[in-house]
């Protein structure tokens, strides 16, 4: 190989930040921009074939190709590197290190003049890559780490189900066995405590240091490659050091909501937004590496799994939530289940726009002023129907004047900037393998109760315990709002006041709001099926009723107004002194800032936290600026900032 550039060791910390300043920072603006395109392209569902995947080899496979894989043949190293122009003793280096791998055996003279000597051991061209034959009816791209790879649903013949191909950067054999070995020098140079791991912050730190460190290695042992190929290279290095290799490229992908290893023996499937379950290209080699990926999720997130705890909840620093299992508790390997969250995450201009269409802006700017007045609210639905994500949309509208305090059992809810300061999120935890140590949602709720919250978020109700201090919160005066799996607003009731929960019906008084979430799945679509109120009955407490307010209706995909409020309007006029009507020109003034929001593109958490800050802040100013012609969410944050 070609000599390593020549860099004194005391100038080694100026070399890594020219890296850092000349090529990483770049890279990440080129890669947040990558991400962009791809997602734009995704979202214009083209249909065409991709061009090629690149290959990546080095001198390090030129080498190996050069060697004999006859038992009595050997090739002299300097003869080999005449042959491809390369240092014979970075050669012998090279040698040296897959040797200790089992690829190739070097053999040293054993006479003046005799030379050093080389032959292959172990052939990897033979490793191919299996392409999938079948007509596309998708493709697009994603990047991940500035590691690109093109997705291609494809049909194929005997398929009964579209496949899911994705096809990444091929590097050469010899050198991704070389890679390994950087892989590991870079581990020993820069041990990790414990703390960089788990915390989210240190660990994003901690990978970029890695990147930069990766990418100036890999120029000293590559420099005859291109910079894309390098940056390649340095974040392949990444995934596989502190991530989980092939499959961060499939957690890349936008339009994937779930990512299932099922073990060695089967390929990953996805669900995929349009096309639903799918078989992917992709397989994990042994059920080790099935169970090294279920560690590492483990002990970034702090739980354990092992034969004795066979069983893990966890989540990734991205704050996909992830369910792992062992053999043999899975009886056909060990399995990890990748509940994937979007990267920005839901807010309320997403569920009111055309794209989604999640719920009307009705709707919308009813559970506005049902949030900023206090008003409990019970989320239900089925499984992935976006019960959590209505309950991170809900978050964004709440007063900046509030003690915010969200109960997990992964970390999944996210608040903008502007209530950050004053949210305490907690998330359980499972007892050691001593059988101590745990942690439940229920001692978490007691203890909230002594922060002085004004509003406190659950993660999902299962238990009669959960449920009754849950509204025993709502009676002391706390705003609640929680997810529980239910089909529609009568069975929420059901399964409240019914065995195994039995939750009084005076203690359901204090629950006026539910929110039903509904999936469909023959057209891939979300949507908010109902929004009713509980109504008790006057002078019988053991008696309530359903007043549903507004309903998803299937034939015409429309949403209805069922029902004018009675119990919601009844308790915001007592409480906020306004009448019924100043009410219903309350709610018309909240469709026209959403309204605005969605024209502007005011889509990010952070942009309506800007617009929700500036609400409460000065609502006549708010209303000012958006009724100005070309009025932007420049001119808001501006207002905000001032």
């Amino acid at each position: 190989m070609p000599d390593q550039p020549t860099a004194a060791s005391g100038n080694k910390k100026s070399f890594l930040e020219n890296v850092r300043s000349e090529v990483h920072e770049p890279f990440l603006e080129r890669e947040r921009a990558e991400e962009a395109k791809a997602e734009a392209s995704l979202l214009e569902s083209l249909k065409q074939v991709p061009t090629t995947t690149p290959v990546i080899e080095t001198k390090v496979d030129l080498f190996c190709r050069n060697l004999s894989f006859v038992k009595d043949y050997v090739e002299e190293v300097d003869r080999v590197a005449a042959k491809l122009g390369a240092d014979p003793a970075r050669l012998e280096r090279v040698a040296k290190i897959l040797q200790e791998k089992g690829i190739v055996e070097l053999i040293y003279p054993t006479g003046v003049f005799s030379r050093i000597r080389a032959r292959l051991l172990s052939d990897l061209e033979k490793r191919k890559v299996t392409k999938l034959n079948g007509a596309a009816v998708e493709a697009y791209s994603v990047v991940a780490s500035g590691v690109p790879a093109t997705v291609t649903i494809l049909s194929v013949p005997g398929e009964i189900r579209p496949v899911y191909s994705i096809e990444t950067p091929q590097i050469g054999p010899y050198t991704d066995a070389f890679l390994e070995f950087v892989r590991d020098e870079l581990a020993r140079e820069s041990p990790v405590q414990v703390e960089e791991i788990t915390d989210q912050k240190k660990l994003a730190t901690l990978k970029e240091k890695f990147y930069v460190s990766a990418y100036a290695r890999i120029i000293q042992e590559f420099p005859e490659l291109s910079e894309e190929y390098k940056k390649i290279l340095a974040g392949t290095l990444l995934h596989r050091m502190y991530g989980l290799g092939d499959i961060e490229l499939l957690l890349a992908d936008d339009a994937l909501e779930e990512v299932g290893i099922n073990g060695a023996s089967f390929p990953v499937s996805v669900y995929h937004r349009k096309w639903g379950w799918l078989k992917t290209s992709v397989h994990m080699r042994t059920e080790a590496e099935v169970y090294n990926y279920a560690a590492q999720i483990g002990r970034k997130s702090g739980r354990d799994i092992t034969n004795l705890n066979p069983i893990m909840d966890a989540a990734l620093t991205t704050g996909d939530r992830v369910s792992a299992t062992l053999f043999p508790i899975s009886t056909s390997g060990n399995t990890i289940t990748i509940r994937r969250f979007a990267r920005n995450p839901w807010t309320i201009t997403n569920f009111i726009s055309p794209a989604s269409r999640t719920m009307s802006l009705e709707m919308a700017a009813f559970l506005w002023q049902a949030i900023q007045y206090e008003m409990n609210i019970l989320i239900a639905g089925g499984t992935a129907t976006g019960k959590t994500s209505t309950l991170n949309t809900l978050c964004a509208l709440v007063p900046p004047t509030n003690r915010i305090i969200t109960i997990e059992d992964t970390r999944e809810l996210s608040m903008p900037l502007y209530l950050a300061w004053n949210w305490i999120p907690l998330t359980t935890r499972g007892e050691n393998p001593e059988g101590k140590g745990e942690v439940s949602m229920l001692d978490l709720m007691v203890s909230a109760l002594r922060m002085r919250p004004d509003r406190i978020f659950l993660g999902e109700v299962r238990r009669q315990r959960e449920a009754e201090v849950m509204f025993e919160a709502m009676h002391t005066g706390h705003a609640v709002y929680s997810t529980l799996h239910a089909d529609n607003s009568a069975q929420v009731l059901r399964r409240l006041t019914k065995p195994p929960i039995s939750v009084p019906a005076a203690e359901m008084e204090a629950l006026p709001l539910i929110v039903v979430q509904y999936r469909d799945r023959r057209q891939g679509i979300r949507r908010t099926y109902e929004i009713a109120e509980v109504v008790p009955a006057a002078g019988e407490e053991s008696n309530l009723s359903l007043n549903v307010l507004y309903r998803w209706r299937a034939r015409g995909d429309a949403f209805e107004k069922k029902e004018e409020s009675t119990r919601v309007l009844s308790e915001l006029n007592l409480h906020t002194g306004m009448t019924i009507g100043e009410l219903n020109d309350d709610l018309k003034m909240r469709e026209e800032v959403l309204s605005w929001m969605l024209r502007n593109g005011a889509s990010d958490v952070d942009d309506v936290g800007s617009v929700m800050s500036l609400f409460y802040k000065n609502t006549p100013e708010l209303l000012s600026l958006i009724r100005r012609e070309k009025s932007s969410m420049s001119d808001v944050r501006g207002l905000v900032n001032s």
